[in-house]
């Protein structure tokens, strides 16, 4: 039941690896400085502190028990719920999921390479999925589903090669779906890109034909109808108004009416 935004100071936190504010109520944009978690752009190693720390307990319970370690972590990754144990200090994790975060997704995600997993999904996300998603070569679980993202998928999410679970159901999404190297290994296809009726191609039933991508929808024939006729209006408007500012004008002016007579008159006889 967090509330209030994501504070900058949490990114201060160099050591970081796993970080999980799923389901609660934190509101706000995705801070900027999600590029200064170092601990996630470098892959874990023996040298981390949560190993380490991992490894401590491990030591400490096989002392106490030497039959088993029960210390385990639930983890939301490739669409389903994993127990991990003593395997948790490999995981570098960032769950924003089902909250009400709102803005585009930080640029500066692409920093983070040693991500495995990647779940934005139930939050209120918008604008385009940035080109910068395509230097996650680690992540093998990727969500953002259900939020507001518009425009084309990146080309650049086919270079995940790591990649074995992507969701990007219920967007806002447009234009041709990325088709090749690892997007062709995922399973049920379809229901990746359900609920973006402005996708296009394989595996989505709808053609990205010629016809389709040049005619004009009918609610922008219907605007541009709708401009034309504001201009014609406006046109005729002022040429009506401009013609009785000088019909008033020579009714009571005398001297307009005598000038234009007169040169009126000259002109006729110029040309005559």
């Amino acid at each position: 039941m967090l509330t209030g935004g994501i504070p900058d100071e949490l990114t201060k936190m160099k050591g970081l690896q796993y970080l999980d504010i799923a389901n609660n109520n934190i509101s706000g944009k995705i801070p900027l400085s999600l590029g200064n978690l170092i601990a996630m752009a470098h892959s874990p190693n023996k040298q981390g502190a949560l190993f380490k720390t991992v490894n401590f307990f491990v030591v400490v319970s096989i002392y106490k028990n030497p039959h088993a370690y029960t210390d385990s972590l639930w983890v939301v990754t490739k669409g389903q719920q994993l127990e991990y144990t003593t395997g948790i200090v490999y995981m570098v994790n960032i769950d924003f999921s089902c909250n009400n975060l709102t803005g585009q997704i930080p640029h500066e995600i692409g920093i983070l390479v040693a991500l495995k997993n990647l779940n934005l999904s139930w939050n209120h996300l918008s604008s385009a999925i940035p080109q910068t998603i395509g230097e996650l070569r680690a992540v093998e679980s990727l969500d953002l589903s259900h939020n507001e993202l518009s425009r084309e998928i990146p080309i650049t999410l086919a270079d995940l090669t790591s990649l074995a679970h992507l969701n990007l159901s219920y967007n806002n999404l447009t234009g041709t779906i990325p088709f090749g190297n690892q997007l062709r290994t995922l399973d049920d296809q379809p229901s990746i890109y359900i609920g973006n009726p402005g996708l296009c191609g394989p595996p989505v039933s709808r053609n990205c034909s010629q016809t389709e991508t040049t005619t004009p929808a009918p609610e922008d024939e219907h605007e541009g109808m709708s401009d034309a006729l504001s201009l014609y209006l406006g046109i005729g408007t002022g040429f009506v108004a401009g013609l009785w500012i000088v019909f008033c004008g020579f009714l009571f002016k005398r001297n307009w009416r005598i000038r234009w007579f007169l040169f009126s008159g000259r002109v006729y006889d110029w040309v005559y």
